[in-house]
C-alpha cells in the first residue's frame, strides 16, 4: 500500500473515531457530575491521541517519504492507544464496547 493510500484509509477511521467519540460524550448526560468529570479525563487522553494522529497522518501526506515504514509504526501504535482509551472509557461508564472499527 502506499503512502497516500494508507493516509486516505487512516483518515477514514479517524474520522470514525471522532463519530464514536461524540456518541461516548453523549451518553454521558445523565451522569453526576463527579462521574462526568473522570470520563473527561479519557477523552481529553483520546482527543490528544486523535489530534497527534491527524497530525502524523497529514504529515505523512505532504512529506511522502520513501521510507515510512517508522510512520507507519508510529501510526499505528497511536491506534491502538486510541482504542484502548475508548474501551475504558466504554467500561467506566458501563456500556458495552463496540468494535466496528477495524484495527
Amino acid at each position: 500500500m502506499d503512502p497516500k493510500d494508507y493516509c486516505n484509509s487512516m483518515a477514514a477511521e479517524l474520522t470514525a473515531w471522532k463519530a464514536k467519540l461524540f456518541d461516548v460524550i453523549a451518553r454521558t448526560d445523565k451522569m453526576s457530575t463527579e462521574q462526568k468529570g473522570k470520563v473527561w479525563e479519557y477523552f481529553g487522553e483520546m482527543k490528544i491521541i486523535i489530534q497527534d494522529l491527524e497530525d502524523k497522518i497529514e504529515s505523512l501526506r505532504t512529506e511522502c517519504p520513501s521510507d515510512w515504514s517508522p510512520q507507519k509504526k508510529e501510526i499505528e501504535n497511536a491506534h491502538v492507544d486510541v482504542r484502548s482509551k475508548y474501551e475504558e472509557t466504554l467500561d467506566y461508564i458501563g456500556k458495552a464496547s463496540p468494535m466496528s472499527v477495524p484495527g
